[in-house]
């Protein structure tokens, strides 16, 4: 990977100004309170659970995962072509 794709993904984890090459190269303890404190304001323990949002996320994720949209998506395909080809068969052949 090239250093400049590395450092823009990088980029967002730490402040450019409060990351200075000047604040963290000086050797003092004191120059890093910034860094720590805002390190220190960032929310601690586990993220909360994201909104359940779009089909694959209600009913193939999660706690209630089941395969039975599927089936029943495939069901329905099924009696939609039966329905048409029984159809165009009435259509094109009289009993």
């Amino acid at each position: 990977m090239r250093p400049t794709l590395i450092r823009r993904d990088l980029g967002g984890l730490v402040p450019p100004k409060i990351a200075s090459p000047s604040i963290l190269t000086s050797g003092q303890g004191e120059g890093l309170a910034p860094l720590v404190g805002f390190y220190s304001r960032l929310p601690k323990g586990a993220a909360p659970k994201p909104a359940i949002r779009g089909i694959k996320e209600r009913f193939f994720n999660g706690k209630n995962a089941s395969g039975a949209p599927l089936v029943w998506v495939m069901g329905g395909l099924f009696a939609l072509g039966y329905f048409i080809d029984y159809q165009k068969h009435h259509k094109n052949h009289a009993h």
